[in-house]
């Protein structure tokens, strides 16, 4: 059974309040710290390499489990407050980003080239900082610093807000899942108590078209995506589940961890998002009235529109001819 410090661990939520539990849990325990970006010291944490055999270097937070989980995967440690930590893999690209360097090449370096090159280019910066975050035994972001650039937005807050506006939305709502691990965490909610009031012409004209089947199946409800780890913005999406793939309707929130937002914008924005849940409902109906003469060109351009690569544009056609018989 794999644990919280290790890089893979995965948590599936079947109620909010456990999910709200570990996340106020998640966030009691961790450390944001502010630092210089030249005064972090990366040093190799892999099996060859001389921290790996000595636990004495590392923070007493850190357990051997934590030391070789990393060996096994990033390899990398860093020095805070004379202290080491094991860098955990969510934190790779934004160690790069403040040391200002990339490519494909640096991940096949060994570990001591890695945390050498890593220590020179950092050095170049005495004057710009680093939010490093410390969550379960591992350095696992190492964002800007700059208060501009990153912003923190605690994911026990953002669920509490976000259900504190559903219920007063969307009465009765019910949670039907939610998922975290170290890189990202999402939760869905369905609205069986307002299917009816947004879905009522919808089905009435699909069900005129011979489509009732269809609608039959489909229930409004609500998708929540974030990420504290990485530059991932808080989103929330309306869309319909029921069928093999969801139907999002409307456009997405998204409340970047940046320039300084609060809880307070999250919540601002759920409002807009709400309140044009039945608005978007009727442009969805509205293109019942559209046709298509060329649906596989239309198809086509949205791929374009979306620019999405060529084996997956490809493969959202396929499906789309499957879909509509053509």
């Amino acid at each position: 059974m794999l644990q919280p410090c290790q890089d893979d661990y995965t948590r599936n939520f079947s109620s909010f309040g456990e999910m709200m539990d570990f996340h106020t849990s998640q966030a009691k325990n961790s450390t944001w710290e502010r630092i210089k970006v030249n005064q972090l010291k990366v040093a190799p944490l892999d099996k060859d390499s001389p921290l790996y055999g000595d636990s004495t270097s590392f923070s007493p937070k850190v357990s051997e489990e934590a030391i070789q989980d990393t060996a096994h995967n990033l390899g990398l440690a860093i020095r805070l407050n004379g202290e080491y930590y094991p860098v955990r893999s969510t934190a790779y690209k934004g160690l790069l980003d403040r040391a200002k360097i990339g490519g494909n090449s640096l991940p096949k370096l060994k570990r001591r080239q890695l945390a050498g090159m890593l220590n020179s280019c950092l050095s170049l910066y005495p004057n710009a900082s680093a939010l490093v975050l410390i969550r379960d035994e591992k350095i696992s972001a190492t964002h800007s610093g700059d208060e501009s650039d990153y912003a923190i937005l605690e994911i026990y807050k953002l669920l509490e807000a976000l259900t504190c506006k559903l219920d007063k939305r969307f009465p009765d709502n019910r949670f039907e899942g939610g998922y975290s691990d170290h890189a990202i965490t999402s939760a869905s909610w369905s609205l069986p108590a307002q299917r009816e009031d947004l879905l009522g012409g919808y089905e009435k004209l699909l069900e005129a078209k011979g489509k009732k089947a269809l609608i039959s199946k489909l229930m409004p409800g609500i998708r929540f995506s974030t990420s504290d780890t990485a530059l991932a913005s808080a989103k929330v999406s309306a869309l319909l589940v029921g069928d093999q793939y969801p139907i999002y309707i409307g456009g997405m929130l998204a409340v970047e961890h940046r320039w300084q937002r609060k809880i307070e914008d999250f919540e601002e924005a759920l409002d807009q998002l709400f309140a044009q849940f039945g608005d978007s409902l009727s442009k969805l109906q509205k293109l019942e009235s559209i046709e298509l003469e060329y649906p596989v060109n239309a198809m086509t351009r949205v791929c374009k529109k979306l620019s999405l690569p060529k084996k997956e544009a490809l493969n959202a056609i396929a499906m789309f001819e499957m879909t509509y018989g053509g």
